[in-house]
């Protein structure tokens, strides 16, 4: 698949066609709370949600994430900033108890990495710790950051990359990745073998960017937010 093809599969899905291609969710569009700490743009990830069928709201505010179906936790740039950000807004206390409580959680590229104890990006900064382990710089030799679309080869069956086939591509902008591939259901060849995609339990991650990925991006979206509408009855129900 050539750079072109793929740049033109990602640009020629329109929003209507998303929603369509999504199935966008039948029942009532679930409420996924976006984490906001104000760095980097949140907004494109809430819209890509909304076109996977959710009720997404970018929000900091503690009653909204405790009664959302679902919660994500997106990022861009540095580990430490990003934590920084994410302390000072008193986000980190909201995710920690967030995935704990057994609703969906997505973490998408920095926003993934937060959710191990520490990155070799920002010695002496603590990660959120949801997932145990740290993040470490891409292998010698590539390029850094690794800004491409690349094929993302699943390790096993996965609730978060259901329907996608055996290799699809995805698009990437990172220079860091997960060094324990204990939770790993999808690699990428870069180097060596990456940590591409994550799931423990109610706890998901990409260090892809679904919302750059066209189709299968959308497609990962959809599965999310599928699995926030099952949610959401139940803790009604609790």
């Amino acid at each position: 698949m050539s750079d072109a093809e793929r740049a033109n599969q990602a640009g020629a899905v329109s929003d209507a066609e998303r929603a369509n291609q999504a199935g966008a969710v039948n029942e009532a569009r679930p409420l996924v709370a976006v984490l906001d700490y104000g760095i980097g743009n949140l907004r494109s990830a809430q819209k890509a949600l909304e076109a996977a069928g959710a009720d997404a709201r970018l929000t900091a505010d503690h009653e909204v994430i405790a009664a959302a179906a679902g919660v994500v936790l997106p990022g861009v740039g540095a580990f430490g900033r990003c934590m920084e950000a994410v302390h000072n807004s008193g986000i980190d206390a909201m995710a920690v108890e967030a995935a704990a409580s057994g609703r969906p959680f997505l973490g998408i590229c920095v926003g993934l990495q937060m959710l191990y104890e520490a990155s070799d990006e920002s010695p002496g900064v603590a990660g959120l710790g949801i997932l145990a382990g740290r993040v470490t710089l891409l292998p010698d030799g590539v390029k850094r950051p690794q800004m491409q679309w690349n094929r993302l080869d699943r390790t096993g069956a996965s609730a978060l990359l259901d329907g996608l086939g055996d290799e699809p591509w995805v698009y990437f902008v990172h220079s860091y990745a997960p060094a324990d591939p204990t939770h790993a259901v999808g690699t990428c060849d870069y180097g060596g073998t990456v940590v591409a995609a994550v799931e423990r339990d109610n706890v998901w991650g990409c260090q892809f960017h679904p919302e750059k990925s066209g189709v299968n991006g959308l497609r990962i979206l959809r599965n999310f937010v599928q699995r926030c509408a099952a949610a959401a009855p139940a803790r009604l129900a609790g």
